[in-house]
């Protein structure tokens, strides 16, 4: 993520070289290479009509491998990022004909396309209640509207609203992403783990509701791989998935963090050809902990395990390469991935920041600097010849979520009920409440809702009279009302309690040093411990 490309009304590039000095390149290579790619006529289109016939970005991409003889991947990092600031340029051209998003760069001071990476930090970043306003409800945000067709919405459970969080996409480019990103893993993954020979098989559970993101998205990116034969399995029980092993060849099934776990009990009684045939676990939510993946190599001696990183408004953020290193690499030329600060400033190297995306192929619903909620570490870029690509570590979620396993719960709604049931049992501690926080020890499943009041004597005496019973009543009620629509099915005490957990609360003084707080002082309302 350079800063330093200059835009092409200049064909000016800063460049950095031995000695700190800094030289002045006219009429730069790279610069030129985007402006041809992407012409004046379609950067800066006039009205809506012209964005409804500008070409896709995905067909440029294409124009230019089969210009410069290789993959977009292979390109140096100069042209790459000379071609996407360009292609960045278009998409904030293609905002201004949209009220919504007009409104929105004029409130930050944007009143042009940005001319460099520098000025593109200035953008605000879109957070969840502005994609909500955007693409749910009248979807506001729309350059061009349904009644042109050809769009698809795709939702998510809608962890924190209880509402699903709505995304549109154009058709035609939603699959031309899954080419690019289906080329991508079997190129660097399945190439690199399937042997050459004989059939392959990709499966995953992830296709019970196929109008979630998980479901019609990943399917979409994994039924792309090259030579590689696709499963939606949806989910699966032990016979179902005894009957997939028997399938000749070799298996790769991605899923969630928790239900590659299952696979080790799925796989007991099974015979070594089956075991051995399972080579790629990839788990897609959560983390596995190592225990998991010493069960899960136990039965299957053979297979590799991997982390695969997408999200509602994004197929394809970050896949893990190597089973040694936990690295995650962006598919270039699919989405712009950036990790920011506080002010949205790119982080350093080493540095750990939000992780934010831009689509690069929509011109109808564009969706730029979308903070997904997730904070992870800056790594050092990969650069080889055959792959040249940004890298980051996942370090955890920002949002208010809990996490009991693969299900996400909304903290602020849990938090709500509790207090309530609480003032019920004329515990009135919401009322004495100073901080409060979640504290969530997903190694040990221990859930306690810690609060700091006056008087934290009395309040914890009273909260232990009510009884471990009656506490762990009271959390699965609470996180139970707390599910988003898409998980309704888990709103049961039974699945809560398979998850182990175990709930706590938890009264301190003010001022405890067992409540965390950030080096500003504030008090986040999740904490998560791995």
């Amino acid at each position: 993520m350079s800063t330093n490309i200059s835009t092409p009304d200049t064909l000016e590039k800063e460049v950095s070289i031995k000695q700190n000095k800094i030289i002045t390149i006219k009429n730069s290579d790279e610069v030129t290479l985007a402006e041809k790619l992407i012409p004046e006529k379609e950067l800066s289109v006039k009205n809506i009509q012209e964005v409804i016939q500008q070409p896709h970005f995905y067909h440029k991409i294409k124009e230019v491998e089969k210009q410069l003889g290789k993959k977009f991947y292979e390109f140096d990092f100069d042209i790459q990022e000379a071609i996407i600031l360009r292609r960045l340029q278009q998409m904030t051209n293609n905002l201004f004909f949209n009220p919504f998003w007009k409104n929105r760069l004029k409130e930050a001071g944007i009143t042009e396309v940005p001319k460099n990476f520098e000025a593109w930090q200035s953008i605000p970043l879109t957070d969840k209640e502005t994609m909500v306003a955007a693409f749910n409800g009248k979807r506001e945000g729309m350059i061009v509207p349904f009644s042109e067709g050809g769009f698809e919405i795709v939702a998510s459970g809608g962890t924190s609203s209880g509402v699903p969080l709505e995304t549109v996409y154009e058709l035609e480019e939603l699959q031309e992403t899954y080419e690019m990103a289906g080329e991508f893993m079997g190129k660097f993954i399945t190439d690199k783990y399937l042997s050459k020979e004989g059939p392959k098989w990709m499966a995953t559970t992830l296709a019970d509701y196929q109008m979630w993101s998980s479901g019609t998205m990943v399917g979409g990116v994994l039924q792309k791989i090259p030579k590689v034969n696709f499963l939606g399995a949806g989910p699966l029980n032990t016979k179902v998935f005894q009957h997939m092993m028997s399938y000749k060849g070799e298996k790769a099934i991605m899923s969630t963090s928790n239900a590659i776990a299952l696979l080790a009990d799925f796989g007991r009684g099974m015979d070594e050809e089956r075991r051995n045939s399972f080579k790629i676990a990839m788990y897609g939510s959560g983390l596995m902990s190592n225990k998991q993946e010493e069960a899960l190599r136990e039965v299957y001696p053979q297979v590799e395990i991997l982390s695969y990183f997408a999200a509602t408004q994004a197929e394809t953020i970050g896949l893990q390469l190597d089973h040694a290193n936990q690295a995650l690499s962006t598919v270039p030329g699919l989405h712009f991935v950036e990790i920011v600060d506080e002010n949205g400033k790119w982080v350093k190297e080493g540095e750990e920041g939000e992780l934010v995306i831009t689509r690069l192929h929509t011109n109808k619903v564009p969706n730029i600097r979308y903070k997904l909620g997730d904070r992870v570490v800056r790594l050092k870029r990969l650069n080889t010849p055959e792959l040249k690509t940004e890298q980051f570590l996942f370090k955890g979620r920002s949002g208010d979520v809990i996490h009991l396993g693969d299900s996400h719960f909304s903290a602020p709604k849990a938090e709500k009920k509790l207090f309530a049931t609480l003032e019920k049992e004329e515990i009135p501690l919401k009322e004495q409440a100073i901080e409060i926080q979640f504290l969530n020890d997903r190694k040990s499943k221990e859930l306690t809702l810690i609060v700091s009041a006056l008087k934290a004597d009395e309040f914890q005496k009273s909260i232990a009279n009510l009884g471990e019973e009656t506490i762990n009543t009271l959390f699965v009620e609470a996180l139970i009302q707390s599910l988003p629509l898409f998980n309704t099915w888990e709103a049961n005490r039974g699945y809560i309690e398979k998850s182990n957990y175990q709930f706590f609360v938890e009264v301190v003084e003010k001022g405890s040093n067992k409540i965390f707080r950030t080096a500003h002082g504030k008090t986040p309302l999740i904490r998560d411990k791995f």
